[in-house]
């Protein structure tokens, strides 16, 4: 036996004890997450400028979805003059949609710009939609994430941007949504190089950022609030909500 614990007197035992409760409240934690807790400061920030932004418009997901194809590099209000002109024709469901000609869509899209090729556009991810999951949305919710994300990625004419809000706004998944506002943010208050490119800053937001699509939601529309007030090629810093992150120093330059 060794003459340890048995051997000891109560007051050298509880000695003992305490001292090693000492020993451990010395011992650190796991490393705080700095740029977390930075990230959720300026959604704070923004939210108490701004508002709750109440991102995607749109009655079904379906019609979220066909809005964010339809925006691509166009002002959603443009957009969605388009929306409403297929809502109008009762045709912002998959079925029905695939029933018209793509002649015939694209000049229901022509307010959106580019019409023959978004309706192009739209006709496939459709047809995705009813193929993969019988034209419902709730298929999205469920499926794995990664692999998910990789087949909206291959259907033609969807980039990155646009399959990320059609997942977070329209089937509610943890996407960050990295935008060229986002990235030009981010980039001026020094989170992420100035060549980060979109896949980079996707992947920092989802890092640092707790998993939640309604986080993802109204920052990005926040941050798109900002980019438009504030965060513009010139910058205009003066009056922004989140000048204090800068402590003192001019934004980093961007391209």
């Amino acid at each position: 036996m060794s003459p340890s614990t048995r051997s000891a007197s109560r007051t050298s035992t509880a000695h003992a004890v305490n001292a090693g409760s000492a020993g451990w409240r010395r011992i650190p934690g796991p490393p705080r997450d700095r740029v977390k807790a930075r990230l959720l400061r300026l959604y704070v920030a923004l939210l108490r400028r701004f508002g709750p932004q109440r991102w995607w418009p749109g009655r079904t997901a379906y019609e979220i979805a066909v809005g964010a194809i339809l925006t691509q590099n166009t002002a959603w209000t443009s957009a969605a003059r388009a929306v409403a002109g297929l809502r109008a024709r009762r045709l912002l469901d998959p079925r029905r949609l695939m029933a018209v000609s793509e002649a015939e869509l694209g000049e229901l899209v022509r307010p959106a710009g580019t019409y023959r090729v978004k309706a192009r556009r739209l006709r496939g991810f459709t047809a995705w939609l009813l193929e993969r999951f019988g034209g419902r949305f709730h298929g999205l919710g469920r499926a794995p994430l990664a692999a998910l994300r990789a087949e909206l990625l291959a259907v033609p004419g969807l980039g990155p941007e646009t399959v990320d809000a059609i997942l977070l706004y329209a089937a509610g998944r943890p996407v960050a949504v990295a935008d060229a506002y986002t990235r030009r943010v981010l980039a001026r208050h020094r989170l992420i190089p100035a060549s980060a490119g979109y896949e980079e800053t996707r992947a920092f937001l989802e890092a640092h950022l707790p998993s939640d699509p309604a986080l993802f939601d109204e920052l990005h529309a926040l941050i798109v609030a900002a980019g438009k007030a504030f965060c513009r090629a010139t910058p205009s810093c003066a009056e922004c909500p989140l000048r204090g992150d800068l402590r003192g120093r001019p934004p980093a330059r961007t391209a």
